[in-house]
């Protein structure tokens, strides 16, 4: 394919610009690696795997609380399971993919221009893979439970919305902080994000089931044929995500530069070789 530019000496002969395939695949490489930079795809399996064990022990915990067994996990067991697994995966991945596991978090966060919004999709795609996956595991894993720890309103769809909206607005008013904010104590981060975390599912445990995550919810629902109110934790943590993101980025201190993107700030030793401070794309729930 060639291009003719024109010139406004009638004198000289046309410009001849040929497009070969490889001056294509080459743009076509620059384009995909300004929107996916190299390393992109390892992101994308680490959200995989995150959310993977996300569901499998948070939805596996709440399938055995709701046994007959005497060996059961208690309610209590199960809300400290969810808070632990966050916490574990956002200092195992947080560097590598910011361990988000929830699609509600990726997109709160490039509503406020912390996240690129074309791998929003992407992000989104990868969290529900893992939580499909982990949800039919545990399907094969524990077939005498008829439901995998599903999240349905134990009393009116508008009473679980609600509490979905205001638990995961304090979830991600905590994440935001320690995320986003430079002044916030980053090694801590995981700590912080996963008590929010057990601190809200144990409330919202008797009234909605504190998913705070469609992943978390869809995946289960999906393997034990359960849609009950299914809406509501799809609105209700978006809602709480974009809402408490926005919140912090309100009352935040401006008295330095917004960071570009969300990260836990995990502090290391400086060596000859890396910078003293390692900041990555984050993550909860």
């Amino acid at each position: 394919m060639s291009k003719t530019h024109s010139n406004d000496d009638t004198h000289e002969l046309p410009i001849v610009t040929i497009e070969t395939p490889e001056n294509q695949h080459l743009k076509v490489s620059t384009l995909s690696q300004t929107h996916y930079p190299p390393g992109f795809f390892r992101k994308v399996v680490a959200e995989v795997v995150a959310t993977f064990l996300l569901v499998f022990v948070t939805c596996g915990s709440a399938a055995l609380a709701t046994t007959s067994n005497e060996q059961k996990v208690s309610q209590l067991g199960a809300s400290l399971a969810g808070g632990l697994i966050v916490t574990v995966m956002i200092y195992a991945v947080g560097h590598i993919s910011g361990a988000h596991m929830n699609p509600a978090v990726t997109l709160a966060f490039a509503v406020v221009g912390h996240f690129r919004w074309n791998q929003v999709p992407i992000y989104a795609a990868a969290q529900l893979t893992g939580s499909i996956s982990a949800s039919f595991c545990l399907r094969i894993l524990l077939q005498q439970v008829k439901h995998l720890g599903t999240t349905t309103p134990s009393g009116t769809d508008s009473q679980a919305l609600i509490m979905e909206i205001i638990v995961t607005f304090a979830m991600m008013f905590v994440t935001s902080a320690v995320a986003t904010d430079s002044k916030a104590v980053g090694e801590l981060a995981g700590i912080a994000v996963g008590s929010a975390v057990c601190i809200t599912s144990i409330l919202a445990g008797p009234v909605s089931g504190g998913s705070m995550n469609p992943v978390r919810t869809i995946g289960p629902a999906l393997a034990s044929n359960n849609y009950k109110g299914i809406w509501v934790y799809i609105v209700g943590p978006i809602t709480g995500t974009i809402s408490g993101v926005m919140c912090y980025n309100f009352i935040r201190a401006t008295d330095n530069p917004i960071q570009t993107s969300s990260s836990f700030k995990l502090r290391r030793m400086k060596s000859n070789d890396e910078i003293a401070t390692v900041t990555d794309e984050i993550s909860s729930l």
